[in-house]
C-alpha cells in the first residue's frame, strides 16, 4: 500500500503520513500550542499557503516520499475549488487543489491532490479509527464553527452548520450571514459574538452555576444541535451520529437525548444511536489521506 499525506487547515494546520488506510499515529502542528485555534484566520492565502507547503516539507522529511497528498478545509468545495468558506474566507474562490499542486512542485513533491471538506476528512478518520470504514456514519464537528461529515462520501453540498434549526429572526451571529442557523448558535465565534462579556468557557461554567441567562443559553445550544441531528434522521434514516471537535466538551449527552427523544416520534427511525469522542487533528489527517489515497485508486 502507498503512503498518503493528510493535511487539516482550520485556525490550525496539522499534517501528517498514513500508509494504507491505518490511522495516523504522528501529527505535525503549527502554532504549537494547541490552545491556539484561531492565530490563522486573518492569516492572507498566499501565507497560508506557504505555511502548508512549509509543513508538508517537515511531515515529508520525517516520513519519506509520499505518493498523494489530501488537503482538508472548511467550507464548500466542488471540483479542487473552495466554492465557500465563511470561517476562513480567504479561502473563498481558490482553486486550492491548482494552487497546491503548484506549491508542492516548489519542495520537489509532484503529486495528485485531493482538496475535500474538513468535516467530511474528519467523518473519514472516524470511520478509520473505530473500524467503521464500511458502514454510514455522519459526524458533527463542534468548533470554531460547526461541520457535517459522511463516510462514505456523496457528492452533495452538506453544509450542515447552516441548516435552520430557529425562526427566531434575532438569530444572527452565524459567519455566512444568513439567520437561524446552527452554526449561529453552536459556532465559537457566534457564541463570543452572543456573549461579548464571556468566553464560552465561562458561559458553560456559569450555567452549572445557575446562571439563568447561561442556563438557557445551554439548553438553546443543546436543543438546536438535536434539531439539527434529528433533521438528518428525518431525511436520512437511523444510524450512527458521532459529536467531536474542541467544543464536544461542552456536550451533554443526556440532555441532548433528552430533545432528540422529543423530536424523533416514528418508531423505524428511533434506532439512531449517538456518540461523542474527543478531537484529535489526527481524525481529519488521517480522513485527508485516505480521500488522497481512494482519489487515485491506491
Amino acid at each position: 500500500m502507498g503512503k498518503s499525506l493528510g493535511i487539516f487547515l482550520t485556525g490550525r494546520i496539522a499534517t501528517g503520513v498514513i500508509e494504507g488506510q491505518t490511522p495516523c499515529t504522528s501529527v505535525i502542528q503549527y502554532p504549537d500550542d494547541p490552545d491556539d485555534t484561531d492565530s490563522l484566520l486573518d492569516t492572507p492565502l498566499d501565507g497560508l499557503i506557504e505555511l502548508v507547503r512549509a509543513q508538508v516539507l517537515r511531515a515529508t522529511r520525517e516520513s519519506g516520499p509520499v505518493d498523494a497528498v489530501g488537503l482538508a478545509v472548511p467550507g464548500i468545495v466542488r471540483d479542487g475549488v473552495v466554492e465557500d468558506s465563511p470561517n476562513l474566507i480567504q479561502l473563498k474562490g481558490a482553486r486550492m487543489v491548482d494552487r497546491m499542486r503548484i506549491a508542492l512542485k516548489g519542495i520537489g513533491l509532484v503529486v495528485p491532490v485531493t482538496v475535500l471538506n474538513d468535516a467530511d476528512a474528519v467523518a473519514a478518520g472516524v470511520a478509520a479509527k473505530y473500524g467503521r470504514l464500511d458502514k454510514f456514519i455522519r459526524v458533527w464537528t463542534l468548533g470554531y464553527g460547526i461541520g457535517f461529515g459522511r463516510h462514505p462520501y456523496t457528492e452533495g453540498i452538506w453544509e450542515g452548520g447552516h441548516c435552520v434549526v430557529t425562526l427566531d429572526a434575532g438569530e444572527m451571529y452565524c459567519g455566512c450571514g444568513g439567520r437561524g442557523h446552527l452554526e449561529g448558535i453552536m459556532g465559537h465565534r457566534a457564541m463570543r459574538l452572543r456573549f461579548l462579556d464571556m468566553e464560552p468557557e465561562e458561559v458553560f461554567a456559569n450555567a452549572k452555576a445557575g446562571d439563568e441567562r447561561c442556563v438557557k443559553f445551554v439548553r438553546l445550544w443543546h436543543r438546536s444541535l438535536a434539531a439539527a441531528t434529528s433533521n438528518s434522521i428525518h431525511m436520512e434514516g437511523a444510524g450512527r451520529f458521532y459529536y467531536t471537535g474542541f467544543n464536544v466538551r461542552f456536550l451533554d449527552l443526556k440532555l441532548l437525548k433528552h430533545y432528540l427523544q422529543q423530536m424523533i416520534k416514528m418508531s423505524p427511525i428511533q434506532n439512531y444511536v449517538v456518540e461523542a469522542i474527543p478531537m484529535d487533528e489526527d481524525l481529519a489527517v488521517t480522513g485527508a489521506a485516505i480521500a488522497a489515497m481512494h482519489a487515485e485508486g491506491r
